[in-house]
């Protein structure tokens, strides 16, 4: 099977885009593109984690109402929150209501803000995680990799939870620090572009 699909314009674009109408502008404009700002990491590590055992099509779906639920994910204002605040997320219809990862979230918004104080941003720590791009496998044959494994086992070292290293390379991928779109495909090369002109904090 061809690693790619034509898009609506004709243009070859990943597989994987086409498999919910919802993926083609996920996949087009975020998905693998470079991103320093610290709250947007710590939404897509806070839903990915929400992912597990989940397909990506059910987050995405409910992407907005995570943003309302969590404040954008201000993981100072999360930091903050109280067994009142999870009591009020697990009767909200809109999110996934899983005890577990709710509490993860408001966990790593309290490990985040401490993170931040000693590193500067949370983009500065991620970042020292980009692997050397010689060295990476053939865009989406690999589900983990060396540096997720230790971006993975630091950030439990430092009390997150639901950071395993399956979560933390799609985090990865997602966030640009890896370019993992296949060769074919016709974001590839923005992609590229970005993470060339892209200034890296760490």
């Amino acid at each position: 099977m061809s690693a790619t699909i034509a898009g609506p314009d004709g243009k070859l674009r990943c597989r994987w885009c086409g498999a919910a109408p919802e993926f083609l502008a996920y996949h087009d404009t975020e998905w693998g593109f470079p991103v320093s700002d610290d709250h947007r990491l710590f939404e897509k590590l806070s839903l990915e984690g929400f992912q597990s055992g989940l397909s990506w099509r059910t987050i995405l779906a409910k992407r907005e109402n995570f943003r309302a639920a969590f404040h954008d994910f201000d993981f100072d204002r999360i930091a903050r929150f109280t067994e009142r605040d999870i009591g009020r997320l697990l009767k909200d219809e809109g999110i996934i209501r899983h005890r577990g990862k709710i509490e993860a979230v408001v966990n790593n918004a309290r490990q985040a803000r401490e993170l931040v104080k000693r590193e500067g941003s949370l983009a500065a720590f991620v970042w020292r995680y980009e692997p050397d791009s010689k060295q990476l496998a053939k865009p989406q044959t690999i589900s983990t990799s060396a540096e997720a494994i230790a971006l993975s086992k630091d950030l439990k070292k430092l009390g997150w939870k639901f950071v395993g290293p399956t979560t933390v390379y799609a985090f990865m991928q997602a966030m640009g620090l890896i370019n993992d779109h296949v060769g074919g495909c016709v974001i590839r090369a923005k992609v590229e572009h970005e993470r060339k002109n892209f200034r890296r904090l760490g």
